[in-house]
This record gives structure tokens, sequence and C-alpha cells, in this order.
């Protein structure tokens, strides 16, 4: 959707398919992307007409789609997502590449809301809603589109390899982890990301990302981290509240020291923007304009966004699906008092089979005492997966690990548990990616608490 909003703004003609829109899935997506003049199609190769047209597709799209088979048998040019966005971005005049296996979407989040609020008109290409470019007209901002010639910040994937298609000025490296490959692929893969970069910003915090700051030997190294004794750029004096976190930064290069007051919780949103201050860094910008621009940046849609509070119980929806996001997000809620009761829908049975393990070991050890965790069955929408490794296997590993976990195969099963445990002081916090109704999800817990559960005297 970010890509299509881009490449339309540039004056293509945009039309394309999508299986969630031929099962009814999100329809208000759809709906403006048409008022966007995006012409949409069942995926039945029914929009795949001339020989002209260029077919983008992600690398999951399988070849027996009919939109691909369609656009073989006309001779039509096809190129990878990644690839399309690879061109867009390697033409612009400076490029910020923001790769890593967790935080990518918030530090790209952050660095476009410095350059837009620096007046510098980022084009900026999203994984996630940017709530600061959010309204009415614009309800799924996980693009901008600034003038040609402008800067341009885009998250990069690793999962596929394609990261290896984008030659940024500034490449940052958020953290390593498992999550689609295994590790010895993933430092291959990032050594050679930043090493292409005039400049490397690689989270010194992160060992596994330390690993690859020390053997790339970079000509120019912007290593952050908090109260990290090797970093140019350090955060520290950390102070989390339940409205955000505050702390201090300071540029070892040059000696100043800047506050920073984030309006989002979580020790690893200091460690975000920390991230987003190096690359401004990077760019030339300096430290007090970074730092001033990011108390203005109110984050993600799906990144511990509060989706309501029905009889005293608040309902969150975040978008942890891999060891390290989960671990992240139960952090920074556990800073607070609360029971939190976790809805996780794995994002495919791949990934359970990929990190089942690891992902297990995160949440035994990250949830409380008293917390409780329903997984359903994973995210699929079709095609040839191997479905031998399912929920049910994640759930015995959490437990054997110590966690309290249920195995509920259907999400509405899963919701009616949820209110059924639910009690006063509780968070439900709703976690899991790439399907865009867990937010309708979510906001269906809220009303079903508001019908079910009485509101509590003195709230």
């Amino acid at each position: 959707m970010p890509l299509a909003a881009i490449v339309k703004a540039s004056g293509a003609a945009v039309a394309g398919s999508d299986r969630s829109l031929d099962a009814g899935r999100t329809p208000a997506k759809f709906d403006h992307l048409t008022a966007q003049g995006v012409r949409l199609f069942p995926q039945d190769g029914s929009g795949v007409t001339s020989p002209d047209m260029v077919l983008v597709a992600s690398a999951a799209i399988e070849d027996s789609v009919p939109d691909v088979a369609a656009a073989r048998q006309l001779g039509c040019r096809r190129i990878s997502r990644a690839g399309l966005l690879a061109e867009l971005f390697n033409a612009a005049s400076a490029r910020v590449a923001v790769g890593g296996t967790s935080g990518k979407s918030t530090v790209t989040g952050m660095i476009g809301w410095i350059l837009h609020a620096t007046g510098r008109h980022p084009t900026i290409m999203n994984g996630a809603v940017m709530t600061n470019f959010a309204s009415a007209d614009a309800p799924f901002a996980s693009a901008l589109v600034g003038p040609p010639g402008g800067p341009f910040v885009s998250e990069v994937d690793e999962s596929d390899g394609s990261i290896a298609l984008y030659e940024p000025t500034v490449a940052v490296l958020n953290n390593i982890s498992l999550d689609h490959k295994p590790m010895d692929e993933l430092h291959h893969l990032f050594a050679q990301f930043v090493g292409r970069a005039a400049v490397a910003v690689i989270n010194l915090d992160d060992a596994e990302a330390a690993i690859v700051a020390r053997e790339a030997a970079h000509h120019r190294l912007i290593g952050f981290g908090i109260e990290q004794e090797g970093a140019a750029i350090v955060g520290h004096d950390l102070i989390e509240t339940p409205a955000g976190v505050r702390f201090a930064v300071t540029d070892r290069t040059t000696g100043e020291t800047c506050p920073v007051a984030l309006q989002l919780i979580g020790r690893h949103n200091a460690s975000n923007a920390l991230a987003a201050i190096a690359a401004a860094r990077g760019l030339g910008i300096a430290l007090s304009e970074a730092a001033d621009a990011l108390g203005g940046f109110t984050g993600l849609k799906r990144r511990l966004e509060v989706v309501g509070t029905a009889g005293g119980v608040t309902v969150m929806d975040d978008f942890g699906h891999n060891p390290d996001k989960v671990a992240a997000t139960l952090s920074a809620l556990h800073a607070f008092p609360g029971r939190l009761l976790l809805f996780f829908q794995p994002h495919g049975y791949g990934p359970l089979k990929q990190m089942g393990r690891e992902l297990a070991a995160s949440f035994a050890s990250a949830m409380g005492r008293d917390d409780r965790l329903l997984v359903s069955d994973p995210a699929y929408f079709g095609g040839t997966t191997d479905r031998s490794v399912g929920s049910d296997d994640l759930v015995a590993r959490i437990s054997a690990e110590g966690g309290s976990a249920e195995h509920i195969a259907e999400r509405d099963a899963c919701a009616r548990r949820l209110v059924e445990l639910a009690a006063p002081g509780d968070r439900i916090v709703v976690m899991g990616a790439r399907d865009d109704s867990l937010s309708t999800f979510a906001a269906e817990l809220v009303d079903m608490l508001s019908r079910v559960k009485p509101v509590p005297e003195g709230l």
C-alpha cells in the first residue's frame, strides 16, 4: 500500500489485486486505495491486460497466482516489490535505509519525522501507519511522498535477501536476532548492508549487531547505545513513566548533550530514538534539532497502541511477533503494575518452525507470575506452506518452561475467554503480524468488554 502511494504520486497508473480484497478483509483500506485512483481487481488475472504493464509482486506471491500467470502469458515485465522500492530509493539524493530484526518501522518513522519536522521534506516508506501523518483524508499513512530530489527514508527487509538491493547513504542496523533466517546468514547480509553505506549507524547495545560493527571496520561508523562505553551517540539518565520515556543524549564526538522526552513508553523506544538521532547526525542534522523533533513523534499504529478501555480493562494492539519484539513489549508493560492478558496469533507456520523454541523462551521468561497467554492458530492466507508445526507446539513449549499458556484455535473463542478472564486493572494485549484484521479484533474486544463487564465504582 505505501509503495503504491509513492508510485501513484509519481504520475504512474497503478492497479492491483490482493487476497484480502477477495476475502472481504479490511475493506476500509481498499476503499481508500480506490479513492486515491488505484484500480482494484479480483486476483483472477483479469487486471493484467497489456504487455506494457509491469507486474509488481512480493517474494511470497507464488507463480500459480492467476495474475502472475497472466503476466507471464502476455510477456509483462515482472519485478519484486523490494526491487521496485530499491529502484526508487537508489535514485534519491540522500538515502536512509533502516535494517534489523526489530524496531525498523519505529526507527523509520522517527527519522522521517525528524526530517519532516526540520523542513527537509522526505519521502518515507514504512511498514506501519505513522500517526503523525495520519488524518481523516489519509487514515493509512504508511507512506509520505516528498518532492523529487528530497531525502528518502525506508525500512528494508532481510527476510528474502532483498536488503542487498539498496545503496544507502546512511545504513541503520538496529539489532540482529533469529526471525526468518539462520544467524550466520543474517550476519553476512547485514555486514554487506552497512558496508555499502557512506555512514553506518549500529546499535552497540545489541551483541550481534556489535559483532558486525567490530568486523565492518567502517570508515564512518556511528555507534549508539544506552550508557554504552564505545558509543558515539549515548543515552543516559533514563526515566520510564506511563506517559513516555525521558533521557539525555550525548554526542561524544562534540560533547553536546540534549534532553529527549518521548511520548512512547519503554526502554526499547529510547534505543530506537538513539538510532534515529544517530542517523540524523549522519545526515548532518544538529543533535538539538533531532532531539527536539522527537518530542513531537506520536508513534505508529499497532506499536503498544491503546485501543480503548472498558470495565476497567485496557485493550492494547501490538505488532510483537518475534522473540525480541515480544520481550520488548512485555518489558515495557511490566514497568508499571497490572496483570497482562496476552493474545498471540503467530504470523505464519514457517516462522513457528524457524523460531518456535526461541519464541516460547521469550514468552516464558518475560511473562509475570499472574499473566495469562492465549494463542490462536497461525495467520494463514493460502499457499503451499508446511503446516506441520502449529500453535499447540508453541503452547507446549511455553508451558514446559513455566509460562501460563492456552491454545484456542479460533479467534472468536479466544475473545470470549479473554473477556471471561478480564478483571479491573488488567491489560489485554493483542499481538501478531501480517494480519490487518488483528486491529479489528482488538476493537471488538473493547466493545465486548463494554457490553459484559460493569464499570467499577470510581472509574
